[in-house]
């Protein structure tokens, strides 16, 4: 019989499991709340339980699977298994999830960031045509991603591929991180409400953008980006400000690893080829001429499902 991969996705509030082929298919799915009280202390018997119980489910024993990968929240040591850092799940200690996880399975256990596990996950499975080199941007309450070269995942010392902390505006708005400029305060859902505040204060013509924030109506970036399409003028220039600065890290990006495809997902990639086709005249703009014509910008295919399928390819390493 085949042996099967087992994916994790933990997240904030919903853990996300899947039982897939070698070859990266979804046979079965399924997700349990995330508890994240006592300091993040139930997470890793949930996720050890949750897996047990499916497996008695389907009937199936420890050694039908090749292993178990997992994405997560936080600083991720991978040849430990330990995270630290992971605020959104109360895990501000390390936590030794690797070992705990193959004690309580029986089955080898492999993990990595939540942004790398996803970029990897678009890599095999979905824009990125199992390419050797993709860049993978996630634009969402932050900005993410994963950076994969010659088929490896660029780790550094820890923090490589921070893609949502190239600096493309020096001396510009403050970030999470302390720096100011970050791609994050620009191009992230909330960056992107924050540069329309900022333009707002200073546009003087007509526009349904102005109006609402004028009057304190909530705003979100498919709001803005909903409104740009429909040629609000306002609305219009904040999402070409934003594509500005996604387009110049794209073509930093494309400078240093020359990617295959350069994919673009998370929930602001929502508004599809209106964004994806405005990234791209600012990245033909700022690119290398050889990264020009060699590096292709994709919206991402997988959705929710890059995380588990990206997961699952951690574990590909015990075959």
């Amino acid at each position: 019989m085949d042996k099967k991969l087992i994916g994790v996705d933990l997240g904030g509030t919903t853990i996300k499991f899947a039982i897939l082929t070698a070859a990266g298919e979804i046979q079965q799915k399924w997700s349990v709340e995330t508890n994240i009280l006592d300091d993040g202390a139930h997470i890793v018997p949930d996720i050890i339980d949750s897996i047990n119980h499916h497996l008695a489910l389907y009937d199936m024993k420890p050694e039908q699977f090749i292993g178990i990968g997992m994405g997560t929240p936080g600083t991720v040591d991978i040849k430990a298994g330990t995270v630290i850092g992971a605020y959104n799940l109360n895990w501000k200690t390390k936590q030794d999830v690797k070992s705990a996880i193959e004690a309580g399975t029986g089955i080898k256990f492999a993990i990595d960031n939540d942004a790398n596990v996803a970029a990897l996950g678009e890599r095999w499975k979905g824009a990125g045509n199992n390419a050797d080199d993709v860049v993978f941007m996630t634009l969402g309450t932050g900005v993410g991603g994963g950076i994969i070269a010659n088929g490896q995942m660029i780790h550094g010392m820890g923090a490589g591929g921070e893609i949502g902390h190239i600096n493309v505006e020096p001396n510009g708005y403050l970030c999470t991180c302390g720096n100011k400029g970050c791609l994050e305060t620009y191009a992230s859902a909330t960056g992107v409400v924050r540069v329309a505040r900022d333009m707002a204060e200073e546009f003087a013509g007509k526009s349904e953008l102005k109006r609402m924030l004028d009057d304190g109506e909530e705003i979100s970036s498919k709001i803005i980006f909903d409104l740009a399409k429909e040629k609000d003028t306002l609305a219009a220039m904040v999402v070409d400000k934003v594509c500005y600065y996604l387009g110049l890290a794209a073509a930093n990006l494309g400078a240093i690893t020359n990617p295959a495809y350069i994919v673009i997902g998370g929930g602001v990639s929502a508004a599809g080829k209106f964004l994806l086709n405005q990234v791209e005249d600012y990245f033909q703009k700022f690119a290398f001429p050889t990264v020009k014509t060699s590096t292709k910008l994709k919206l991402a295919e997988l959705g929710n499902e890059a995380g588990v399928i990206g997961a699952a390819s951690l574990a590909l390493v015990f075959k």
